[in-house]
């Protein structure tokens, strides 16, 4: 793999079985649940999950750092904030292997540089494609950011709902999570964490 290994995923611990075993897995998890693998609605079934699964999943692939290492240092004496707002956040629960969808809202104070604002959005994409908890995708983008960028402080805020929570178990449907991590002044001065919240509408 080409991209920073997952920190939960033992370097060398991990043996990626092949396509066909991953469609076979497929094969038996719909026996499973109680169809015909073999029946015409099926049968390429498990070629699609696979295909899906390499989009779902390509921010294992995928290197955060990588993408925020061209900075730009002329930024002609700005200071204040830079925010992202209602970028789009699909991910997958580690438990469930349900769907996580949301928002993220992002903000860094620089100090002498600065990045792409498609490389912020890059990052939440990177990391939501995993197999996540929202709080650790929600510490992940701060930190990536903060290490990359050393900027005076880092927000990110992420609301989401969980489809482990909305469709199975308790059913509750209108219910979103929100987490947060700030780093650095963010962390340090409530008054800056309110200014985020009140430019994100929250």
């Amino acid at each position: 793999m080409d991209g920073m290994v997952d920190s939960r995923v033992k370097p060398g611990k991990l043996v990626r079985p092949s396509r066909e075993e991953a469609m076979k897995a497929v094969r038996t998890l719909l026996a499973w649940a109680g169809d015909d693998p073999s029946r015409e609605g099926l049968i390429d079934t498990p070629k699609r999950v696979v295909d899906a699964f390499g989009e779902w999943f390509s921010g294992y692939e995928a290197n955060p750092e990588k993408e925020l290492s061209r900075t730009f240092e002329d930024v002609q004496g700005y200071d204040d904030l830079v925010v992202l707002k209602d970028i789009e956040v699909e991910s997958h629960c580690e438990h469930h292997m349900a769907p996580i969808l949301g928002k993220a809202f992002v903000a860094y104070a620089p100090k002498d540089k600065v990045v792409g604002i498609s490389k912020i959005a890059r990052v939440v994409e990177i990391y939501s494609k995993r197999f996540q908890t929202q709080e650790t995708m929600t510490q992940q983008i701060a930190e990536s950011l903060s290490r990359a960028l050393d900027p005076a402080g880092v927000a990110v805020m992420i609301d989401a709902a969980h489809q482990c929570m909305t469709t199975r178990g308790v059913h509750h449907r209108q219910v979103t999570t929100v987490t947060t991590s700030f780093l650095g002044s963010f962390r340090d001065d409530p008054v800056l964490q309110d200014r985020f919240l009140r430019l994100v509408g929250r």
